[in-house]
């Protein structure tokens, strides 16, 4: 499947938005400026995946390896999409940290 410039655009455009909104929002909130950089890994993954979670304790070969094969099987658009989430939720980080050291106080 093919997808359209303009969606991808518009695609990455929300995914940056969107967890950037998220990380201001609980590193306000739970005082640790990189908390939305670490979660998101995980939320990728919950993305990318097609296996319940408990299956990766209960069958962790045949789930760590599907996940791995379906990383590979990425195509180039969803990857510039996940990329540009994790990027919004750095600059999540790097905006609490320099309004912080500004002297603003947040909850």
């Amino acid at each position: 499947m093919q997808m359209n410039i303009v969606v991808l655009l518009i695609s990455m455009v929300l995914f940056f938005v969107l967890f950037y909104g998220i990380g201001f929002i609980l590193n306000m909130l739970l005082r640790m400026s990189w908390i939305m950089a670490i979660i998101y890994p995980v939320i990728a993954i919950f993305i990318i995946d097609k296996v319940r979670f408990i299956e990766y304790f209960t069958d962790a070969g045949h789930s760590f390896s599907d996940l791995l094969t379906r990383i590979s099987n990425l195509a180039l658009a969803d990857i510039l999409i996940l990329v540009t989430g994790l990027l919004g939720a750095i600059a999540a980080g790097v905006t609490i940290k320099a309004l912080r050291k500004r002297g603003y106080q947040m909850f």
